[in-house]
C-alpha cells in the first residue's frame, strides 16, 4: 500500500542561512501543509515550531573549507552515503523523494534510493555537473572525472520521476543526455525573498554614508566557481579616474576572498568592501546600490541561475549581467529591458555598460524591474511543488513504466 509520504535530503536548512537552505525551508513548508514531510538535513537540528512542521532528521555532515577540495570532497562523499542509507531507512513504496544537487552528488543517492524503494524522486537542479566545473577550469571536458560524472548523470536521469529546473536554458544541456525526457522536466524558477517595491538609494544607507560618489556599483553574495569577481575588479581598476563611479563590493566564498587580497595589493581608491550581511539587512544592502553587477564566467548556460537577480529586481535595481546571451537571467534583462548583458570576461565591456547606467533613466527600469518581479513570487513557485508532488502522488495509483 502507498504510503503518501515526502522525503526531502538536503545538505543546507536551517539553521544554516545559505539561499539554498531558505528555498529547501520554504519548499518543506509548502508541502508539509499537504503531506507528511521528514527531512534530512546536513545542518544540524531545526525545532519544530508547530505541529504541522516537517520534522527534520539531523545527519552528520563536516564542512571542510572550499580551498581544501579533497578534503572537502571527501567529506561531502561520507555525507551523501549516510543520507543514501538514512533514505533507504526513510523511503516506503508510493513515497516521494526530493533532492537538490548541492552537493552535486546527492541526486544519484536520492534517485538510486528512491528506484530501490520503488518511490518517485524528484531533483532540483541549481547546478549542473560537470560543466559548472569544466566552466571553472576544475576539470577538462573529456577528462575521466567529466566523462564519469556525465556517465553518472545519464543513470540518474533515467531513474529520476522529475527534474526541477530553475531556468530555460537548462533544457539544451539537459536533453544532450541519452535518457533524460522532456516530460520529466518542470520549470520552477526561484523567488524573490523581498516584498517587491522600489526602494530609492539615500546617502543616509548604512552602506553608503562614506560613500561619496553619486552612482554606486554594487557586487554582492557567494562569489563560487562560475562567477568571475575578478571582471568587476578590472572594471574598477579601468573606471578608477571617474570620480562619479564607485563600487561597493559585498560577499562570501573563494572569490570574494580573491577580491580582498587584489584590494590590498592595488588600494583603488573606488572601492569599499563590506563584510557578509545579516538576512535583516539584505534590504538595505541592495538598496545601497544604484546598479548591481552579476559576473559569470564563460559556458555557463544552463548551468545556474543567480538567486539574488529576482531581490535585485524586487527592490528596482537594474542588472549587469556578464554571460553568454541565453542564459535566463540574459534573457529575463533582454525581454524586459532591466539592465544590460555583456560578454563575460570583457572589462572593458562592463565598465562601459556601468557607464551607461549612471546616465540611464532608471527609474523607468525601476517601474519595469518591479513589476517583473511580480511574476517570479514564492507562492506561486511553491504551488508549482505542490502540484508536482500530487502528480507524482497520482502516478501511484499507475502500473509502473519501466525507465
Amino acid at each position: 500500500m502507498a504510503s503518501n509520504k515526502i522525503v526531502i535530503a538536503t545538505q543546507h536548512y536551517p539553521p544554516d542561512q545559505s539561499t539554498t537552505a531558505a528555498i529547501m525551508r520554504d519548499v518543506a513548508g509548502a508541502l508539509s501543509a499537504k503531506y507528511q514531510v521528514q527531512v534530512l538535513s546536513g545542518s544540524g537540528d531545526f525545532p519544530s515550531l508547530s505541529p504541522g512542521d516537517p520534522a527534520v532528521i539531523s545527519i552528520d555532515n563536516r564542512m571542510a573549507s572550499k580551498t581544501a577540495l579533497l578534503r572537502r570532497a571527501a567529506n561531502e562523499v561520507l555525507f551523501v552515503c549516510r543520507i543514501f542509507f538514512a533514505l533507504l531507512q526513510k523511503l516506503k513504496r508510493g513515497d516521494v523523494a526530493i533532492g537538490v544537487t548541492a552537493p552535486f552528488v546527492l541526486p544519484y543517492a536520492v534517485a538510486t534510493a528512491a528506484w530501490l524503494k520503488r518511490s518517485r524522486s524528484v531533483v532540483i537542479m541549481h547546478d549542473l555537473f560537470p560543466e559548472v566545473l569544466v566552466s571553472a577550469g576544475l576539470i577538462k571536458p573529456s577528462s575521466p572525472a567529466a566523462l564519469a560524472i556525465r556517465f553518472l548523470n545519464n543513470l540518474m536521469f533515467g531513474q529520476a520521476s522529475a527534474l526541477v529546473t530553475i531556468g530555460r536554458d537548462a533544457n539544451a544541456p539537459l536533453m544532450k543526455y541519452r535518457r533524460m525526457r522532456l516530460s520529466k522536466i518542470r520549470l520552477i524558477p526561484n523567488w524573490c525573498s523581498l516584498v517587491p517595491g522600489y526602494r530609492p538609494s539615500s546617502a543616509e544607507n548604512v552602506f553608503r554614508r562614506e560613500i561619496a560618489a553619486p552612482f554606486v556599483v554594487g557586487l554582492s553574495g557567494n562569489l563560487g566557481f562560475t562567477h568571475d569577481p575578478d571582471l568587476v575588479f578590472d572594471a574598477a581598476r579601468l573606471l578608477e579616474n571617474e570620480a562619479d563611479i564607485h563600487f561597493l563590493l559585498s560577499g562570501w566564498g573563494s572569490g570574494f576572498d580573491r577580491l580582498q587580497k587584489r584590494q590590498a595589493e592595488s588600494q583603488l581608491k573606488n572601492v569599499t568592501f563590506v563584510k557578509r550581511v545579516e538576512d535583516a539587512q539584505v534590504g538595505d544592502l541592495l538598496a545601497s546600490a544604484d546598479v548591481w553587477v552579476i559576473p559569470y564566467r564563460e559556458h555557463i548556460a544552463g548551468m545556474s541561475v543567480p538567486s539574488r537577480f529576482y531581490n535585485l529586481l524586487a527592490i528596482g535595481r537594474p542588472v549587469i549581467l556578464a554571460s553568454e546571451p541565453e542564459t535566463e537571467a540574459a534573457l529575463t534583462i533582454s525581454e524586459n529591458e532591466i539592465g544590460w548583458v555583456v560578454a563575460p570576461g570583457d572589462a572593458a565591456a562592463l565598465a562601459n555598460a556601468i557607464r551607461a547606467a549612471s546616465r540611464a533613466d532608471r527609474k523607468a527600469i525601476a517601474d519595469r524591474a518591479v513589476e517583473i518581479s511580480r511574476d517570479f513570487s514564492k507562492e506561486a513557485a511553491l504551488a508549482k511543488y505542490v502540484a508536482l508532488a500530487d502528480e507524482l502522488m497520482d502516478l501511484n495509483q499507475m502500473p509502473e513504466r519501466r525507465a
